[in-house]
């Protein structure tokens, strides 16, 4: 990384423009951009992005903007110490194209440490002249000696000491952000990312199993902590393949043949409808109400259309269903507050039994959940943990349900 570089960066976060900057050092567009590019691969965090046209400095951002405020200062000393007028507007632009690196300026602070080339040499592992010229180079650029050589080394001139604070400085600030940054990375490296269907609420079995998972797993202290987030079946699908989760609960398989997966639990489809309707049959209940269900790319809304369009072709509340409502909670709200009808696997209904009604199909509708996971070893291990943690969560229902139907009547009275 190039002391050029960070001091770009540190004018774009601070500016918020790529162009501004550019203007600035009289640079090209697409040196600054490489500079944030730069920055963002080595520090292992997006910095930056485009929203609208414009150039969004994102949280994290802030955090480093403020780690480079020490090394710009540092910049502006070592361009006085290179002869630049800071009064006269040149030193910005020369400080925009500072072609030392970090890697030469740790190298540098070695041989001072070290009073001789050839002992910094053997500890860097590298070639006595390719470090000597490595310093002559640095002495060049600032037009400046910095060291003297010695019978008994290498001892730093009085610029060279001014240049070795400057210099510490820039390391210190340096290493901190980096230290943060290869902390994140381990920290990604070791999560296991679990993904899941949004459940319909705290009660229901997709959160009490993820919840027993992460207990369980924290107790046994293992290494790869856990990171969980709840989306769409098809939003799941593809964080599976782009690697951005390791492990996904999710209604349907469809699209996962390149991956592991193996069926969680079957139950059976059912309707759910408002407490206060009054129809006996799902023939009914569907021809009597409007429909709320998530897209048909998911396998319990793929059912659920099947299921209507058949049964009810010329329902006269068509107009308002809602087929594309990817959010369970919001479903469990339409049906219990506002009147609709919906679907979903008995399974997930009876936690809510006091918010809904719960009525049969007239004929069976076999529906599964199955759990998908990559080749990592911890995604294997959670998958196993998961299906226990089902099995268990599915294992009582009739006593869970009562205890929940018989917590909300007492509350109510």
């Amino acid at each position: 990384m190039h002391l050029g570089a960070l001091f770009i960066t540190h004018h774009v976060l601070t500016s918020g423009s790529v162009r501004e900057t550019a203007r600035r050092f009289q640079l090209s567009p697409s040196t600054v951009s490489a500079a944030i590019r730069n920055a963002e691969s080595e520090l292992a965090m997006k910095l930056t992005e485009r929203a609208s046209g414009e150039l969004v400095t994102l949280i994290a951002g802030g955090g480093v903007l403020e780690g480079l405020q020490p090394i710009t200062v540092a910049i502006g000393e070592l361009g006085k110490l290179a002869g630049h007028d800071a009064g006269a507007g040149t030193v910005e632009a020369w400080a925009s194209r500072i072609p030392v690196k970090i890697v030469a300026i740790e190298r540098f602070l070695e041989v001072a440490d070290q009073g001789s080339i050839n002992r910094a040499a053997r500890r860097l592992h590298l070639g006595q002249p390719q470090l000597s010229l490595q310093l002559a180079n640095l002495e060049r650029f600032l037009g400046r000696r910095l060291f003297e050589r010695q019978a008994q080394g290498s001892v730093l001139t009085e610029e060279g000491r001014h240049a070795y604070q400057i210099f510490m400085a820039i390391s210190q600030a340096w290493n901190d952000l980096k230290s943060a940054a290869d902390e994140r990375y381990r920290r990604t490296a070791r999560s296991l990312r679990i993904g899941s269907i949004i459940p319909t609420g705290s009660e229901s079995w997709v959160a009490r199993c993820l919840g027993l998972l992460v207990s369980e797993w924290n107790a046994h202290r293992s290494n790869n902590a856990i990171s969980l987030v709840s989306m769409t079946a098809d939003d799941l699908r593809e964080a599976l393949k782009s690697g951005r989760i390791d492990v996904a609960i999710l209604d349907s398989v469809f699209g996962l043949e390149n991956f592991r997966h193996r069926e969680l639990l079957q139950t059976d489809m059912v309707v759910i409808a408002p407490l206060e309707s009054t129809q006996t049959s799902a023939a009914e209940l569907v021809a009597a109400h409007a429909i709320c269900t998530p897209s048909p790319r998911t396998g319990l809304g793929h059912a659920a259309m099947v299921f209507s369009d058949e049964r009810a072709p010329d329902r006269r509340l068509r107009s308002r269903d809602i087929t594309a409502a990817d959010s369970l909670p919001v479903i469990v709200d339409l049906v219990a507050n506002h009147g609709y009808v919906s679907f979903l696997g008995r399974v997930s209904a009876m936690p809510i039994a006091d918010k809904v009604r719960i009525v049969d199909l007239d004929e069976r509708l076999p529906m599964s959940y199955h759990v998908a996971f990559n080749h990592r070893k911890a995604a294997a291990d959670a998958c196993e943990m998961i299906i226990a943690a089902a099995a268990r969560m599915t294992s009582e229902p009739a006593a869970y349900i009562t205890k929940q139907v018989d917590g909300a009547r007492e509350t109510a009275a």
